[in-house]
């Protein structure tokens, strides 16, 4: 069954404001960081999920890479992202093992 409608051009483009309008605040909040963006600790903790506690760990045993800007502790984006790729590991369960003999 094919159902065809037809609009006028003013309701269309009302409801096409509507739409922007409530749409506007979710796009503005969703705004990705810059790759080389430039973290402090707690936008590092909120990025990596983890607590600033584990931040200053990681920066005392110079497992993170981290710059200075003076005294305050700073973390460039695309240094971590290059250290999570790093960090990452292939999965090793039987599962994983079951389809790699299926190949």
């Amino acid at each position: 069954m094919k159902v065809e409608l037809e609009l006028p051009d003013t309701l269309v483009q009302a409801i096409a404001e509507r739409v922007a309008v409530a749409l506007k605040p979710h796009i503005a909040a969703r705004k990705p960081e810059p790759p080389d963006a430039i973290m402090t600790p707690e936008q590092l903790s909120k990025y990596l999920q983890v607590t600033r506690q584990w931040i200053y760990e990681r920066v005392s045993l110079g497992e993170i890479p981290r710059t200075r800007v003076g005294k305050y502790l700073r973390f460039r984006k695309s240094a971590i992202d290059r250290w999570l790729e790093d960090q990452s590991a292939p999965a090793t369960s039987p599962l994983s093992r079951r389809l790699g003999a299926a190949k």
